[in-house]
């Protein structure tokens, strides 16, 4: 029974290890959770970085609040169709890495917005991480007459968060295997 519990404890600690970068709130109630995760196999390998030349799954998690949300919201939903993008600046060299972070699901964090990356530096450098957030294009998403009225003709403006002094080394080290 030990074994089994012990079992259980490091499978949930190993694919639960993640570093958060930052966490954000913007009207109408939807949560954004930055996140640097551990390097992991996305599939079709053939538009992915492979597992072994990736440092760091960088993710957004982009989701509806618990509460203050708008009638009608899952709370706890997953917001889609956002354009959501990344730059990794080393800041001692300057050196960058871009990234458009698309979706993904799993069976940790379900739906969310990621890309596997290599860090454009050593491991031990610190990092600046910028996302940057952008609303569903007028052909991605249309909006009811209820909605409109109440909060107009946008899920969301353009937005962009920018974190410094990031330090990738603990998660960059880690391994699903």
């Amino acid at each position: 029974m030990r074994k089994i519990i012990l079992l259980i404890f490091v499978t949930v600690n190993l694919y639960s290890q993640e570093l958060i970068i930052g966490e954000e709130r913007v009207e109408p109630g939807i949560v954004f959770i930055f996140e640097g995760a551990v390097k992991d196999e996305v599939y079709p390998m053939s538009v992915n970085l492979l597992e072994n030349q990736t440092s760091v799954h960088i993710e957004a998690r982009v989701n509806w609040d618990t509460n203050k949300i708008p009638e009608g919201t899952p709370g706890g939903g997953f917001i889609p169709y956002l354009k959501i993008s990344s730059i990794v600046t080393n800041q001692s060299t300057g050196l960058k890495t871009f990234v458009d972070l698309l979706p993904h699901i799993n069976l940790i964090d379900n739906f969310h917005y990621a890309r596997n990356i290599s860090l454009p530096g050593k491991k031990n450098d610190m990092y600046s991480v910028e996302f940057f957030v952008n609303a569903p294009s007028k052909y991605d998403l249309f909006f009811h007459r209820d909605w409109k009225q109440m909060f107009g003709n946008s899920l969301i403006e353009d937005i962009k968060f920018k974190y410094n002094d990031i330090n990738f080394l603990e998660i960059a080290n880690a391994s699903r295997n």
